[in-house]
């Protein structure tokens, strides 16, 4: 999901409360707060010596220990103030990808992606996931997705792989 595509989400429902679901069945307590919102830049090389480049937004959501007993999550409307107040101070980019930030107790911090979205008449639940590493590299490296032995000296110098 683009930046922009979740700011229309929560200007076409302000009534609604948002959720978020960071695995299936488990959702980010309604004491949540939206503590930063992350303009990021990757510059990257990978492992093919392969250069890349992309922008993301991260927006990291917190649970107040001292506000356990929230019941109400927060309204598309109070989160779009939030943005929208961040956005005038720093604006956010429109067109990229993006990530919710969060850990808790039992969950590691991760940076979720946008599965899919669901509404109801009075919700909206942002169901997120990790994505999995990834090689870019494969052709240079000569990686398969199929699981093989590791091929003495596959990384050797000059091989074209770190």
């Amino acid at each position: 999901m683009k930046t922009n595509e979740f700011l229309s989400l929560l200007k076409e429902n302000p009534a609604k409360t948002l959720l978020f679901e960071y695995k299936p069945n488990s959702f980010v307590r309604p004491n949540y707060h939206i503590t930063e919102i992350k303009n990021i830049t990757i510059d990257a090389v990978d492992c093919g010596a392969k250069t890349d480049f992309w922008k993301e937004t991260i927006i990291q959501l917190w649970e107040d220990p001292n506000e356990m007993e929230t019941e109400g999550s927060m309204s598309a409307f109070k989160a779009l103030g939030i943005l929208n107040k961040v956005n005038s101070i720093k604006p956010m980019e429109r067109e990229v990808e993006v990530k919710f930030e969060y850990s808790n107790p039992n969950f590691h911090m991760a940076q979720l992606f946008v599965n899919d979205v669901e509404l109801s008449q009075d919700r909206i639940i942002m169901k997120l996931g990790v994505a999995q590493t990834n090689c870019k590299a494969k052709d240079t490296c000569g990686v398969t997705t199929e699981v093989v032995t590791q091929k003495e000296n596959s990384c050797a110098s000059g091989s074209g792989c770190c």
